[in-house]
């Protein structure tokens, strides 16, 4: 029991340092943002919404493949019973 109780707390006490170092990212982030330019004078914020998208999708494919996954049977069965109907 005071073991599981050890593990619970250091896995608190992990989430809430992880955490404390992605807010002051992000402060960080958007300060390159709306300062940052290249040689030319063009704003570098388009290939940050670019990696902001592809970070926000990945979890979204990672969910889907480990969906297809889990439930390739009934998803293959679906696919029989609908293509015996039609």
């Amino acid at each position: 029991m005071k073991k599981r109780l050890l593990h619970i707390s250091l896995l608190i006490v992990l989430l809430i340092v992880i955490s404390l170092d992605a807010n002051a990212q992000c402060a960080m982030c958007k300060a390159v943002a709306e300062t940052a330019t290249d040689e030319h004078g063009n704003h570098v914020s388009g290939g940050i919404n670019a990696g902001i998208v592809y970070m926000m999708g990945v979890p979204y494919l990672l969910l889907g493949i480990l969906a297809m996954v889990f439930f390739r049977d009934k998803i293959k069965s679906f696919i029989q019973d609908f293509r015996s109907i039609h």
